[in-house]
């Protein structure tokens, strides 16, 4: 960071090249800026005032142009001081609850698929989603289903989360009311924990639980115990938990013109084991923004990665978009925020 803060001058100027470059993807010079603002003062004090941001970091000079660039610097204090946030309109916030709705009774990760898309679309960046972890879901209940004499179909109903369904082995068939009497015993001593709870005290729940008049209960019961570990998990996550929306929104930008940029664009869709690091380390805080070489990752020193957290019960992940650090991150965020909102309240 700088050793001394920029003065009120320096501040519009910064603010007005950065607003300048979002908009129009060329280099500010001093006569655009001092036209477009109207700041009170000559284009040869903007361009003395610009110099003087470069000299502490926050701009830089294309060695073709006679205007200057916003750095990662300039983009974070903009992000933290500067920037005025934009609401979210009515038409954009119909258009991701129509989205989110669009898909039903759809598994979680539809539901992100189709946030990630229509986030992407909205602020014409690369949307991305992380599944959450599904081993915090809460069961919600749980039902026992006779489908073969040594078999029982467990039906596990999880907050947020749908449905999962495992086959049980069990030593004999079971009769019609110890399947009741037994159901009726795991819904009332689980429902509302969280599967790794579950997992991790099941023995001391079910401890002399079951009715001496129910014939063959303890035996069901201690098949559950026993098969904890496999039987409270929850739902495998498909083999892409990341989630992306059109790479192609945001290969259409300014900054993906030449074919190196657009390959490196092309090849961070790809590197989903990157993604998911990155954007799973992101899942406390609410909203994060991380600039350039922030990441401190060469893959991603071209790119801001804007995200926030959604939480519905013991479930939560994150959404966001990826984009050049050249962004509207006022409306982005906005966005971004209340597309997370929507997810929250979709998933409750």
């Amino acid at each position: 960071m700088p050793e001394e803060p920029l003065t009120e001058r320096e501040h519009a100027i910064l603010e007005a090249v950065i607003r300048t470059y979002v908009e129009t993807a060329e280099p500010a010079g001093s006569r655009v800026v001092a036209r477009r603002f109207r700041l009170g003062i000559s284009p040869a004090t903007v361009r003395n005032t610009m110099s003087d941001l470069e000299e502490k970091g926050y701009l830089y000079h294309p060695h073709t142009s006679a205007g200057r660039v916003p750095t990662d610097l300039a983009y974070r204090l903009y992000v933290d001081s500067l920037m005025r946030r934009q609401p979210v309109s009515e038409v954009e916030r119909t258009a991701i609850r129509r989205e989110l709705e669009g898909g039903g009774e759809a598994a979680v990760e539809h539901l992100l698929r189709r946030a990630a898309q229509v986030l992407g679309l909205l602020t014409q960046e690369l949307g991305v989603a992380i599944a959450p972890r599904l081993d915090q879901a809460t069961l919600e209940r749980l039902d026992l289903v006779t489908v073969h004499e040594a078999k029982v179909l467990l039906v596990l109903t999880l907050r947020g989360a749908g449905v999962r369904t495992i086959y049980v082995d069990v030593p004999a068939a079971i009769p019609p009311q110890t399947l009741a009497s037994v159901a009726r015993i795991l819904n009332e001593r689980l429902g509302g924990l969280a599967l790794r709870e579950i997992r991790a005290t099941l023995a001391d729940r079910l401890r002399d639980s079951a009715p001496a008049e129910t014939p063959g209960a303890a035996e069901l019961l201690n098949v559950f115990v026993q098969g904890a570990e496999e039987l409270f998990v929850g739902p495998v996550p498909p083999e892409h938990d990341v989630h992306l929306g059109r790479a192609s929104v945001l290969a259409e930008q300014p900054e993906f013109s030449s074919g190196q940029r657009l390959r490196g664009l092309i090849e961070l869709t790809e590197r989903r084991d990157l993604l998911k690091d990155v954007l799973g380390r992101r899942g406390e805080g609410g909203l994060q923004v991380t600039i350039g070489v922030e990441h401190g990752d060469p893959a991603l020193s071209d790119f801001t990665v804007v995200t926030s957290e959604y939480r519905s019960g013991g479930l939560k992940g994150v959404i966001g978009v990826i984009g050049p650090t050249r962004m509207p991150y006022d409306r982005v965020i906005a966005l971004v925020e209340s597309t997370s909102n929507l997810i929250s309240d979709f998933l409750g």
